[in-house]
């Protein structure tokens, strides 16, 4: 193991180096800075043992509290949530059925997702045992006309082989929540909405359930500020025991098997299944007491604080890389999130002497790296997100793009004076 000087840090020591993000909460780039607060409380929890059914009890209950919902599951991310409402919408709390997932033959196992909506993500669903049958046509998506996936295309797609609908939650989708929570109530069919990066605004902890949604997946280690392998499911009760039940150890006679009545309801079952579909989504105890203070945090928080952080970190970027050649600047939403503001680069090619992929290659190589969201990078553009900055990070932002690109005769009027895109 590399050996280092007593200030480094545990990355130094592993021979592992850091990088400033300005993308965002990417999974790939590591997530966010969690909470100091959360960080210590994992640590603390991490020096106890608890009986996992009773603290996985406590937390639906907080989840429960916090969300609206009849009961919580603490999971380990919202693509595991996904997987886990899957099951649990396929088997209800028939232990046989969950015994033979992911081989899902002799149960509804079809689960409808609008063909908009439609992503990677939906692999969760998949690898649960379901079958995704993609519902109606989005001539708007495609360029081809003004008119969505529609309510109706929906309830066409329903058969008696349905377990479920996947809606994935964003502004304005189409067709609106509230006509597929009509018509999947009017079937009894149990409707999972994705919501892992709909927060903020806080009120959409409590949205998605009281429109009706019977099952609800957030990410916890985005804004929320958890551990990144942490997310929430919450929903109806007796499908959080399912899911539940899919996902926890259950090495024990089902004599000892005595879980608070509230959580799952033991006369509902049989018997315990065996290691479910859900076992490889396990989350311990340091993840689930971090998620919990983070949870905590957020909700005796107010939007409008996280947003006056995040507008005064893009004004310092501004700011900073005002005298920077080659570039104009905007302010505009970032692309992780409507709502939280982002720096835009539009870089000038042709006066640089170097391509946009260039630039992004000499940004992340060399110390210090920068990584940047370039999912517009064929236009010439970058964009800068401040959610996952440290104290120091706009400086060390700067001083990288002035050495790579120099510095401009005279400074570009900062983003935070020009019109918000």
């Amino acid at each position: 193991m590399t050996s280092v000087g007593k200030n480094s840090t545990i990355y130094d020591r592993l021979g592992v180096g850091t990088i400033v993000n300005a993308k965002g909460t990417s999974t790939r780039l590591s997530g966010g800075v969690i909470d100091p607060e959360v960080a210590a409380a994992m640590a603390e929890a991490s020096q106890h043992c608890v009986d996992m059914l009773e603290l996985h009890s406590r937390a639906s209950e907080l989840i429960a509290e916090a969300t609206g919902a009849e009961s919580g599951l603490v999971t380990s991310g919202a693509a595991a949530a996904l997987l886990l409402s899957t099951a649990a919408s396929m088997t209800g709390s028939d232990v046989s059925k969950m015994e033979r997932l992911p081989v899902a033959r002799g149960m509804p196992n079809e689960v409808i997702v609008p063909i908009n909506q439609r992503n990677v993500y939906n692999r969760s669903v998949q690898m649960a045992g379901a079958v995704i049958v993609e519902a109606g046509l989005s001539d708007r998506v495609a360029g081809a006309g003004v008119r969505d996936v529609e309510a109706w295309e929906i309830e066409a797609a329903i058969t008696e082989n349905t377990a479920a609908i996947l809606y994935l939650a964003r502004p304005h989708q189409e067709p609106p929540l509230r006509e597929v929570v009509a018509l999947a109530h009017k079937h009894k069919i149990p409707l999972i909405v994705d919501a892992a990066s709909q927060l903020p605004p806080g009120d959409n902890l409590r949205r998605f359930i009281a429109e009706g949604a019977h099952l609800v997946c957030f990410s916890g280690g985005k804004i929320l500020r958890g551990p990144q392998a942490s997310g929430i499911l919450c929903g109806r009760r007796d499908l959080i025991a399912s899911a539940a039940l899919q996902m926890l150890d259950h090495d024990l006679p089902f004599a000892a098997f005595n879980p608070p009545p509230q959580f799952i309801d033991k006369k509902k079952i049989v018997g315990l299944p065996r290691n479910g579909v859900g076992r490889a989504c396990k989350v311990g105890k340091e993840e689930i007491v971090g998620l919990l203070v983070a949870l905590q945090r957020f909700v005796n928080s107010e939007d409008s604080s996280r947003l006056a952080a995040w507008n005064k970190l893009a004004e310092e970027l501004s700011v900073e890389l005002s005298s920077v050649r080659h570039i104009a600047l905007a302010l505009v939403p970032t692309s992780y999130k409507p709502g939280i503001p982002g720096v835009q680069i539009s870089f000038d090619e042709q006066s640089a002497g170097m391509s946009t992929a260039e630039l992004i290659e000499r940004l992340e190589s060399d110390e210090p790296r920068i990584y940047v969201d370039i999912r517009d990078a064929v236009n010439a553009t970058i964009t800068l997100a401040p959610v996952s900055l440290r104290v120091g990070d706009v400086q060390l932002i700067g001083q990288k793009f002035r050495a790579i690109l120099g510095v401009a005769s005279s400074q570009a009027r900062p983003a935070s004076q020009l019109q918000q895109s």
